[in-house]
């Protein structure tokens, strides 16, 4: 079973940046995807970014500009930046990936961005 581990996350104010890392249990370019999603209270969970395993990048509309995804294979890491932080990225930020139609799920870490 794959195991995903998250680390960052935490109280940061509008216009910070915070670092979330996800380290997978087996080596990462097992993967088809490997990125971050989010769920903020009464929403859906969403897409924020991810990468494939050529490195291809996807990232939700909002966060472009703002938000780098980069992946260390050595470290079996995915590493989202998030810089120029607002009020409305905060949620609750789970790691992600996926071999063929078997998805796995980080924990879940949360990410609240207030003054």
């Amino acid at each position: 079973q794959v195991q995903l581990v998250e680390s960052g996350g935490g109280l940061v104010q509008p216009g910070g940046s915070l670092r979330l890392s996800c380290t997978a249990s087996e080596n990462i370019f097992n993967f088809n995807t490997m990125g971050w999603y989010r769920q903020a209270p009464g929403k859906e969970r969403e897409l924020v970014s991810e990468i494939n395993v050529g490195g291809r990048t996807r990232f939700l509309d909002s966060v472009k500009e703002r938000f780098t995804i980069s992946r260390d294979g050595t470290k079996r890491t995915v590493t989202l930046q998030m810089n120029s932080l607002k009020p409305e990225d905060t949620a609750v930020y789970y790691c992600h990936s996926n071999i063929l139609s078997r998805h796995f799920w980080g924990q879940g870490t949360q990410v609240t961005v207030s003054p």
